[in-house]
């Protein structure tokens, strides 16, 4: 079990490496100036992440339609998350606490909206998600140079639950293909209000502007 653990991390972590390369995923297509961030990586990639994003937006809805149908479980839910994550405001304080790889760059899509920087806890990456454990927390750029906590996301890679099984869900809510990244994704906005949704892909009111 621990070897295919060891194999999900890595898949998934490698999935999301691409991500966080520069080009139209980045902040306004601009390449990433991100710690850690990859700038020689072959067009390929690129390309690679810009279809990552087409497919985010493809899947734009899926999260809306999943909070219409919330009821007290899913408020309960995301009362306990944001419990939880409270203490991981400070990015120091994440890092400490396992939440300390960088796994993308500032996401952005210009129209659509944006992410923000994506810190993973690699050692959560294990194919079950756990509703007060999220893989990764979502911090977005400041004017001030800090990092926000704004949203928290859930991953599971294709290695652990097949494209084509039944979507792994918390408390009713599914997560949903991310076929570029090759994983089952649902970000919950619990610290950034989202006008598109609460379990959206992109926040119309995050930007990469300040990213650093």
């Amino acid at each position: 079990m621990t070897g295919r653990r060891t194999l999900y991390r890595l898949a998934a972590v490698a999935a999301l490496a691409v991500a966080g390369l520069a080009g139209p995923g980045g902040c306004d297509g601009r390449e990433s100036t991100s710690p850690g961030v990859d700038r020689t990586a072959a067009p390929a990639r690129y390309e690679s992440n810009a279809n990552a994003n087409a497919n985010a937006g493809a899947n734009a809805g899926v999260g809306a339609a999943a909070a219409a149908a919330a009821g007290p479980e899913v408020s309960r839910w995301l009362a306990g998350l944001r419990g939880a994550t409270a203490k991981f405001h400070a990015i120091e304080a994440a890092t400490a606490a396992g939440w300390s790889a960088q796994i993308t760059g500032c996401m952005e899509m210009p129209g659509t909206g944006g992410m923000g920087f994506h810190y993973g806890n690699t050692g959560l990456i294990d194919g079950v998600p756990e509703q007060f454990a999220p893989e990764l927390l979502v911090y977005a750029p400041q004017k001030n140079g800090r990092l926000e906590l704004v949203a928290v996301e859930y991953i599971v890679p294709y290695t652990a639950v097949p494209r084509d099984a039944e979507a792994p869900s918390l408390h009713g809510v599914p997560l949903h293909h991310n076929d570029a990244f090759g994983l089952w994704v649902l970000h919950a906005w619990v610290w950034k209000h989202n006008p598109a949704g609460m379990f959206e892909d992109w926040n119309p009111d995050v930007s990469c502007a300040f990213a650093q």
